[in-house]
């Protein structure tokens, strides 16, 4: 509906009202969403008492016939992929179910039912072939504000805190067949698995499922993944910016995942077995027969990068070629065709999709790292797993005031990062070097500490050195981007090399840190005493 509703956008005609009818089991929550936006609700007795103008709607399911005015039935999601066994008609395809079409066709028929695609049409007019006369191909609005939001790619990205990492989201529908309840330890087996640095994990879940489970339960079932960094992005707009963002999707037969092919084909793979409630011939059948599938989710990080590397590009466009057509001007064919039922000339200025907000799923950044690492030829290859997501690795780097006191008494190194500006009016800070000098005394277990500096750099002692160093991770440009690491990278390298080595004699070094596929250049020098006074 919030996608729909802005072909009215500056009419002062119109006067939206926002009604839920009864029966649903998961309206709990669609009242919320409307109460953010400020938008006027009206309860079901009172709107049934009443006659409108125009009635919007995106499901024909329960009564809506007891509505007075005329109807305009809108799809919601991405074509008609799933028949639901426990309601209407066996194996009839969800929103196109006979049973509630001709209940409603048969009080006062549809003045419109908008379509996504031609086949569609088709499809209905097997269903019902009266409500099938009053259908039109209109296109879909939801896709619409996706292609245009896509050039903000790189700004969802930025406020997910992705960075050049990969971006895998996994994309659940609703119900028992659905990816968080056929495989729910799955976001916490990824977020084990997957290497900090070069990946980060959303899930995109069905509002019913969330409607279902309530924002708290969900939030403590997914826990493990939740405190391991993964994103749970707003279900009804921040969503779909997520998909934008993505840079690969695992996905059951949920249709969100024709709304990310349709925006790019990136690679896709499957963890739904096919069958069930998946409908075949429909554009969700026709993606999940063309793509990888993840057989088993013994080895997860290995079978998923397997899947992935095993995509090739095609199977996504063709399954949006079968959701989605035409692919424009569906704000613009929704407006002529609603404005006709209400009598009106529509306003002279133009309405365009508007683009989807960032997310701002404020995602949980782990506060303490099982760093393993491996020294070769080329450097020092680092990779972080959020503590205790899989074995201890080579040391335990923690951030220092963000973790728990277990945890920093368990570090071998210890770190802290600047504090925000202070508003006391007295206030007390630690220079670098004082606060490694208490660090490596209030923790008789700790090897390094390290202060983060305010320009990047880090000042780092090591127990039994006579001297601190200063330590940068150098940037790495080509074709005109940057990529930067965390400093506590560097200093999980340093520490690693610091460890095994004595530096050189003049305490200059400089070491390949190697994340992932990318080389950085570590300097390590004597700190300066400007370097060891600075406030932290």
């Amino acid at each position: 509906m919030l996608d729909v509703l802005p072909v009215f956008s500056g009419d002062v005609r119109i006067t939206r009202l926002f009604t839920l009818i009864p029966g649903s089991d998961f309206g709990t929550d669609a009242f919320s969403a409307i109460d953010a936006l400020g938008g006027r609700t009206v309860p079901w007795s009172e709107a049934c008492d009443d006659s409108y103008d125009l009635i919007v709607a995106a499901s024909p399911k329960g009564d809506l016939r007891l509505l007075r005015g005329p109807r305009v039935l809108v799809p919601h999601g991405a074509g008609f992929n799933k028949t639901i066994r426990s309601e209407g008609s066996a194996h009839a395809a969800s929103g196109l179910d006979p049973a509630y079409l001709r209940r409603a066709h048969d009080h006062a028929p549809a003045a419109l039912h908008a379509l996504a695609h031609p086949e569609q049409v088709t499809r209905l007019a097997t269903a019902d072939p009266r409500a099938a006369r009053r259908a039109k191909v209109i296109g879909d609005l939801t896709l619409e504000r996706v292609l245009a939001s896509a050039p903000l790619r790189e700004r969802y990205r930025a406020a997910l805190g992705t960075g050049a990492r990969e971006l895998l989201v996994l994309a659940s529908t609703w119900g028992p067949e659905s990816l968080i309840r056929r495989h729910p330890g799955l976001p916490a087996q990824l977020a084990a698995h997957l290497p900090y640095d070069e990946y980060q994990l959303a899930l995109v879940i069905h509002p019913n499922e969330r409607s279902s489970l309530g924002k708290y339960e969900l939030a403590e079932r997914l826990a493990p993944a939740l405190d391991a960094g993964m994103v749970l992005p707003d279900p009804h707009e921040e969503w779909a910016s997520t998909l934008i963002a993505g840079d690969a999707l695992v996905t059951d037969h949920g249709s969100a995942a024709l709304y990310y092919c349709a925006a790019r084909d990136r690679p896709v793979v499957s963890v739904h077995p096919g069958g069930g409630e998946l409908i075949p011939g429909s554009p969700m059948g026709v993606l999940l027969d063309r793509i990888p599938r993840l057989e088993s989710t013994g080895n997860i990080a290995e079978n998923i990068a397997d899947a992935l590397r095993a995509y090739r590009p095609g199977p996504g466009h063709a399954a949006a070629q079968a959701a989605f057509a035409p692919v424009s001007d569906a704000m613009d064919r929704l407006r002529r065709e609603v404005y006709a039922l209400l009598g009106l000339a529509p306003p002279g200025h133009d309405v365009t999709p508007r683009l989807l907000p960032s997310p701002v799923p404020a995602p949980r950044v782990p506060a303490a790292f099982d760093v393993h690492v491996v020294t070769g030829a080329a450097g020092v290859r680092i990779t972080r797993h959020p503590a205790g997501t899989g074995p201890p690795g080579h040391h335990l780097a923690v951030e220092h005031g963000a973790a728990s006191e277990r945890l920093a008494r368990s570090a071998g190194l210890l770190f802290r990062r600047p504090l925000p500006p202070s508003a006391a009016p007295v206030d007390l800070a630690w220079t670098a070097d004082g606060w490694t000098r208490y660090a490596l005394s209030a923790y008789p277990g700790c090897r390094s500490a390290a202060a983060v500096l305010p320009d990047g750099a880090c000042l780092l002692r090591m127990r039994g050195h006579e001297r601190a160093y200063s330590v940068r991770a150098e940037p790495r440009s080509a074709s005109g981007r940057v990529t930067r690491i965390d400093p506590a990278i560097g200093l999980s390298a340093v520490h690693a090399g610091l460890t095994s080595h004595e530096p050189a004699a003049d305490g200059r070094t400089t070491l390949n840190c190697l994340v992932g596929e990318r080389t950085f250049h570590i300097t390590l020098r004597p700190a300066t005493n400007a370097e060891a006074e600075q406030v932290i």
